[in-house]
């Protein structure tokens, strides 16, 4: 897999000036649906998760994006059973592991977003070294939403807002939108152009609450171990019928 220019002609816009989306952020819902569907364990769904997951990778760079994100484990997810928590873990050590060094090759940019207080010390330090040993990395951007929740996120961001405000370092009539936005685990990453939910629930589940103000959602009726490219390029269709006026007057 080979970089992929951010306006490559798959994701070339279809009407207007409507520019082409460099960033799409996708809740992967579905996986325990999938397994139960065909007799096999929660695990096994999410085993499945993981591939479709690496195929969304790929996928989204050859339909020319340079940012994804994907939903993996929320702050909700911790009430779960024990056994499946500790399987999420597990994936998530074996994704780093296992995909690091094809990333790295590839010019690619891994960061985790969400709290890693909860996280053991040897998950906190796979998380640490995927994001130092890529942080050069140019052609394109993998954030990982991991033991995230977008009130939760905005929680931090306060704390450390309002600590800063203490300190004397950061002045109250300094404070903007873009000073929010700079205190947010997406720091530095442009908000997302698209929400894919998968699976046909119609939620947005705590996730990206700030940056996805102006986003378009697209909910998917496929489980997520099924997702492809072609749906994934469905999506990205669907954005260019669509009219983004961004509270202003529209064309139509």
């Amino acid at each position: 897999m080979t970089a992929i220019p951010a306006h490559s002609q798959s994701a070339r816009p279809e009407k207007g000036d409507l520019s082409p989306p460099k960033h799409v952020a996708i809740i992967m819902d579905g996986n325990g649906r999938w397994a139960k569907a065909r007799g096999l364990s929660r695990t096994e769904g999410h085993k499945e998760g993981v591939q479709a997951a690496r195929r969304c990778v790929e996928a989204a760079r050859d339909l020319g994006l340079t940012h994804l994100t994907l939903y993996s484990f929320s702050t909700e997810n911790w009430r779960r059973p024990a056994g499946e928590i500790r399987d999420l873990m597990g994936l998530l050590r074996e994704f780093i592991v296992g995909d690091l060094p094809r990333l790295k090759k590839e010019n690619c940019r891994v960061r985790i977003i969400g709290d890693r207080e909860n996280l053991s010390l040897d998950l906190r330090a796979l998380v640490n070294k995927a994001e130092k040993e890529t942080r050069d990395n140019t052609a394109f951007l993998l954030q990982i939403a991991f033991n995230y929740g977008g009130r939760d996120e905005i929680r931090r961001a306060a704390k450390s807002l309002v600590e800063d405000v203490k300190s004397g370092s950061l002045q109250p009539k300094d404070i903007d939108e873009k000073t929010i936005a700079g205190y947010l685990d997406t720091d530095g990453v442009p908000d997302p152009d698209i929400v894919i939910r998968t699976s046909g629930e119609k939620r947005v589940s705590n996730f990206l609450l700030w940056q996805a103000a102006y986003a378009e959602y697209i909910f998917l009726d496929v489980l997520w171990p099924d997702f492809s490219k072609k749906e994934f390029a469905e999506a990205i269709e669907e954005y260019y019928n669509r009219e983004r006026r961004y509270g202003g007057v529209g064309t139509s």
